[in-house]
C-alpha cells in the first residue's frame, strides 16, 4: 500500500452509488425506494448505502439472507423502522427483541394452530360472500379499500370475536394515516421532529388514539364479561407469566391486539389488491382460474379447463370471450370450504405468484448487534442491513421470466423448497418468520375463491398503476376497478 499504509488498516467496504456529501444516499432513496434498491443490486450482492447519519449494508443473494434470518439471527436486531415502529405498537411481538419476543410466541402461537384456523376460515368465507353479494354488475370500485374494508372485519371477527364493520371505515382511515405517515416516522431524527406541533405529528397523535379506542374498548368488554371465547384475545387476557403467574397488564394485550390487527389485515389486503390486478392484466391465468373454482365447487357444464385456459388473442384485456362465459341457467358454484384448500392448488398459485411480484412485505432490516461479515464486507455494530424480497424475487439468477405473472411456475416448484432456498419471503424467515403466515394462506386462497367464483374484475382504462412502498407495499394511485358478474 501506498506511503507505508497496511491492508489491516484500511476498512474495505462495499460497493455503492454515488452519494451526496449531505445525508448520503438518503435523497435518492426516499424519492424511489424500490427504485434504488433494484439499482443497488446491480453492485453486486452485497452493496453500501448511506441514509443519513444511518450506515446500511443490502444483501441479496439467498446464502446471505439466509445467515442473517436463521444461522446468526443472534447477531441481529430489529432494524430502524420496527424500532421506531414501537411508537405506535408498543412491545409488542412484531417489536420486541430476546426472550420477551419468545416468550409472547409461544403464548399467541395457539391461535393459529391449524385447528383454530379452520374455525376462522369459515368467518373469512362468510365475510367475502357478503362483500360479493353487495357487488354489482358493472360497478366501479376501489379494489384496494374493499379488501382493506373486508380483511379488517375477519382480522376483527377471528382473532378478537368483534364485530368491526360499524367502525370499519373509521379504523380502516386511522390504520391508512398510521402507515403513510410510517416513513415521516423513519426519517432520521424523528424522534425529535415527531415532539414538534407539526401537522403529520398531530395526524398520527389522533390515529393513535382512535385505534387505542377501539383496542381497549373490546378489551373492557371482555374483561367485563369474563367469558373465553377461544380466540386470541381469551388467549392474551388469560394468559400467566410461567415464573410468577402474573396476567398481563391492559397495556400489554392492547399492544399485541393492536400489532396483530395491524399486520392480520394490512398485508393481505394489499397482496389481494395485486392478485386482483394481475388478474385483470392476464386473461388466461384469470381463465385457468375460474376453470379450476368450476371443477372444484361445482361444474355448471361450461367450457372445459383446456378451452378456458386458450383464450384468443384477439380478445382485448377486459373483455371477455363470450364462450368462455357461464351459459345461462347453469347452477352457481357453491362457496368454499377450508376443505376445498388441498383442490385449489392453481388459485393457491395464483396467490403465490401475485406475493412474489407484489411482496406486501418489500424490504426486511435488521441492525448488527455483534460484528458480522457478508461476502468480505464487515459489518460493524449499528450497521443496518436491508435485504428486499421484491427484489430477491424478481432476480433472473434465481426466476425464469422474473417479471411474468406466471402462477404455473409453482406447478414444478413449491413454496415451501422455494422458501428454504430464501429466494422467496414475503413472510421474512427464521425465528422471526411471520406467526400468521398459515392464517394468511388460507385468507388468501378462500378469498380468492369467494370472490372469483361470482367476479371478474377489469382494470378501468384511466387507472394509473405505481408502487408505494410504505411500511408495506400499497398502490400509489389506488386500484378503482369494474367488476363483471360472471353469468348463471
Amino acid at each position: 500500500m501506498a506511503h507505508g499504509v497496511s491492508d489491516k488498516n484500511v476498512a474495505l467496504l462495499p460497493p455503492s452509488q454515488p452519494a451526496g456529501l449531505i445525508g448520503g444516499h438518503m435523497r435518492e432513496f426516499w424519492r424511489d425506494r424500490i427504485a434504488f434498491l433494484t439499482e443497488q443490486a446491480k453492485l453486486g450482492d452485497v452493496s453500501l448505502l448511506r441514509i443519513g447519519p444511518q450506515t446500511a449494508f443490502f444483501i441479496n443473494h439467498p446464502d446471505m439472507v439466509r445467515d442473517m434470518f436463521v444461522v446468526n439471527a443472534d447477531k441481529f436486531i430489529k432494524g430502524r423502522a420496527l424500532q421506531r415502529a414501537k411508537v405506535m405498537l408498543g412491545e409488542g411481538l412484531l417489536t420486541s427483541e430476546g426472550e420477551a419476543h419468545l416468550r409472547q410466541r409461544r403464548m399467541i402461537q395457539p391461535a393459529f394452530h391449524r385447528s383454530r384456523i379452520a374455525e376462522y376460515a369459515r368467518s373469512m368465507v362468510e365475510y367475502a360472500e357478503v362483500m360479493a353479494n353487495e357487488w354489482k354488475d358493472g360497478d366501479i370500485r376501489d379494489i384496494d379499500r374493499e379488501m382493506m374494508h373486508l380483511t379488517l372485519q375477519i382480522v376483527g371477527k377471528t382473532l378478537f370475536s368483534a364485530e368491526v364493520g360499524s367502525d370499519a371505515d373509521e379504523i380502516g382511515k386511522a390504520m391508512t394515516t398510521v402507515v403513510s405517515l410510517f416513513n415521516f416516522l423513519v426519517l432520521p431524527y424523528s424522534q425529535w421532529i415527531q415532539k414538534l406541533p407539526l401537522p403529520q405529528s398531530r395526524r398520527f397523535r389522533q390515529a393513535r388514539e382512535t385505534l387505542d379506542s377501539v383496542i381497549y374498548s373490546i378489551i373492557n368488554e371482555r374483561r367485563q364479561s369474563g367469558e373465553d371465547k377461544g380466540d386470541l384475545l381469551s388467549m392474551l387476557l388469560l394468559a400467566q407469566d410461567e415464573d410468577d403467574g402474573g396476567t398481563m397488564t391492559d397495556k400489554q394485550v392492547r399492544d399485541e391486539a393492536l400489532t396483530l390487527f395491524l399486520a392480520g389485515h394490512e398485508t393481505t389486503a394489499n397482496a389481494m389488491t395485486w392478485t386482483w390486478y394481475l388478474l385483470s392484466q392476464n386473461r388466461e391465468a384469470e381463465a385457468k382460474l375460474h376453470a379450476e373454482l368450476e371443477r372444484v365447487l361445482g361444474s355448471g357444464g361450461n367450457a372445459s379447463v383446456n378451452e378456458r385456459a386458450s383464450v384468443a388473442e384477439n380478445h382485448p384485456v377486459g373483455e371477455t370471450p363470450p364462450h368462455l362465459l357461464r351459459r345461462e341457467g347453469s347452477p352457481e358454484l357453491r362457496v368454499p370450504a377450508m376443505e376445498d384448500i388441498p383442490s385449489l392448488k392453481f388459485t393457491e398459485a395464483v396467490f403465490a405468484e401475485s406475493m412474489r411480484l407484489y411482496p406486501p412485505a418489500w424490504a426486511v432490516g435488521r441492525n448488527v448487534a455483534v460484528e458480522h461479515e457478508f461476502g468480505g464486507f464487515t459489518a460493524k455494530p449499528g450497521t443496518l442491513v436491508l435485504s428486499s424480497p421484491f427484489v430477491m424475487q424478481r432476480d433472473p439468477r434465481f426466476w425464469d421470466e422474473p417479471l411474468a405473472f406466471r402462477p404455473e411456475r409453482w406447478e414444478t416448484r413449491s413454496v415451501k423448497e422455494a422458501g428454504q432456498r430464501n429466494i422467496y419471503f414475503p413472510f421474512g424467515g427464521g425465528v422471526r418468520r411471520c406467526i400468521g403466515e398459515s392464517f394468511a394462506w388460507t385468507e388468501g386462497i378462500l378469498l380468492i375463491a369467494t370472490l372469483a367464483r361470482k367476479w371478474r374484475l377489469h382494470l378501468i382504462p384511466d387507472q394509473k398503476i405505481g408502487l408505494n412502498p410504505m411500511i408495506t407495499l400499497r398502490p400509489k394511485y389506488g386500484m378503482r376497478m369494474r367488476v363483471e358478474r360472471i353469468e348463471k
